[in-house]
């Protein structure tokens, strides 16, 4: 029972600070079940979705609920997803990126292939987990009554920026992204690499 009450508290701190950090922004929050076999890896998952506003003119889509799914000593991460329009299909790409998480281990700068563009006709097939420069360490960092959830964009990208990435390090990728002034949220640009 504490840890099931240990994984609301951590999921409800997660849901406060992304409401204060998109505050004039509407915000809703769906139950996500992942299903038998595996809503037991990833219990009481729940998708923030929030609308543009002040912060910013894109969809977020964010995790509550995926720190307590591979957390040390208090410490996990959830995940940041934005889009150029409101769609569930991002609440279920967050949430396989979730249970992907709970076997994998993600962190910053590891990439997971998502098997098909996360829209139709973008050439974007993987994910990057990033820092979420689009919101910055407020949003980022998330403190906790038992630890510290670390929120990471789950940011689209082209197998070649991958490919670039591998043999030339991310912070080489980042500064490609910077210097062609990539457009994350843009379902149909071009890959930078």
């Amino acid at each position: 029972m504490f840890e099931s009450e240990r994984r609301q508290r951590a999921r409800a701190s997660v849901e406060a600070h992304v409401r204060g950090f998109f505050t004039g922004h509407a915000i809703t929050v769906s139950d996500y079940d992942l299903g038998p076999g595996r809503r037991e890896l990833v219990p009481d998952l729940r998708i923030l979705t929030v609308s543009p506003g002040p912060r910013a003119d894109s969809w977020a889509y964010v995790t509550a609920g995926c720190w307590s799914t591979v957390e040390t000593d208090g410490h996990g991460i959830e995940f940041v997803l934005t889009a150029p329009v409101r769609d569930e299909c991002f609440a279920d790409l967050l949430a396989m990126t979730t249970y992907y998480h709970a076997g994998h281990t993600l962190d910053l700068e590891h990439s997971l292939p998502i098997g098909e563009p996360w829209l139709p006709g973008s050439g974007c097939d993987h994910l990057l987990i990033s820092l979420p420069y689009l919101h910055g360490p407020d949003l980022e960092n998330c403190p906790l009554a038992d630890g510290h959830a670390r929120i990471l964009w789950a940011l689209p990208v082209t197998a070649a920026e991958l490919a670039y990435r591998r043999e030339h390090g991310h912070e080489a990728l980042e500064q490609l992204f910077d210097e062609q002034s990539m457009v994350p949220t843009d379902p149909r640009r071009p890959s930078v690499a």
